[in-house]
């Protein structure tokens, strides 16, 4: 059943979160459209060509994968969908391929006054006597360039062939809803207030969250395991993720 919100929980939940993401408000953003031009989508191979810099630099996933996360000795089955979001998806694959998330805390979990989400993903929580009122601030620090990866805002609309990136689907001026929704179970990135912000940290929806849709980039979603979700408390941490299909569709820059 879809949540209704009063115009103060909706503003609420939306200033919060902006702040999913806690990253710096460094601005890479780049636009696939003008104002006063027509919106265009912008493909993955147009942007493997620099049309967003830095594009032909991030791993994708081209198909989907299984990713399996284990909590409190439970495991979490996310399907994560490279055909509609190559780039998002890719990155969170590459990244549990790589061992960052294992370790790390949730430090952010949202269920009053209505179910709204749990986040993790930080790499600084791996640290226990990293203070806990920083936790949100942190990224993955990608040691073959020494800074912090971000990847674009990617969203793609019903019926495109093709994502946007670097615009929320309202700046983009798109009516049509994305592809991936912030549905019960959703699998999403967080990101600070620009929209190419997210780095490693994700957030799992606790409820139907219409709100945020177009605004931030869903790439999967829970197939197995929402209980376990939904008993995240904060402080609890992610004991392994693994990729258990699909590791062949993930696409790395040489």
């Amino acid at each position: 059943m879809r949540l209704k919100f009063s115009k103060f929980l909706v503003v609420f939940l939306v200033i919060g979160v902006l702040t999913l993401g806690g990253c710096s408000t460094e601005n890479v953003t780049s636009s696939t459209s003008t104002p006063g031009e027509p919106n265009t989508t912008t493909s993955v191979s147009e942007t493997i060509n620099e049309s967003v810099p830095g594009m032909k630099d991030l791993p994708r996933l081209e198909g989907k994968a299984t990713v399996v996360m284990t909590v409190n000795g439970s495991p979490i089955t996310i399907e994560v969908d490279g055909t509609n979001a190559p780039i998002t998806a890719g990155n969170f694959v590459d990244l549990v391929e790589k061992g960052v998330y294992d370790g790390l805390v949730f430090h952010r979990v949202v269920r009053e006054p209505e179910p709204f989400v749990v986040q993790g993903g930080d790499p600084q929580s791996k640290d226990p006597k990293f203070p806990t009122n920083r936790l949100g601030t942190g990224g993955y620090v990608d040691p073959a360039i020494g800074t912090e990866r971000r990847i674009p805002l990617e969203i793609t609309p019903q019926g495109a062939d093709s994502p946007i990136y670097g615009k929320t689907l309202e700046s983009a001026r798109v009516s049509q809803p994305p592809q991936l929704q912030h549905k019960m179970g959703a699998v999403a990135m967080a990101r600070s207030q620009m929209p190419d912000s997210a780095s490693s940290q994700f957030y799992f929806t606790l409820a139907d969250l219409a709100f945020l849709d177009g605004s931030y980039a869903v790439f999967g979603n829970v197939t197995e395991g929402f209980d376990i979700v939904n008993k995240i408390q904060q402080g609890d941490r992610i004991e392994s993720a693994t990729v258990t299909q699909g590791a062949e569709n993930l696409k790395t820059p040489e």
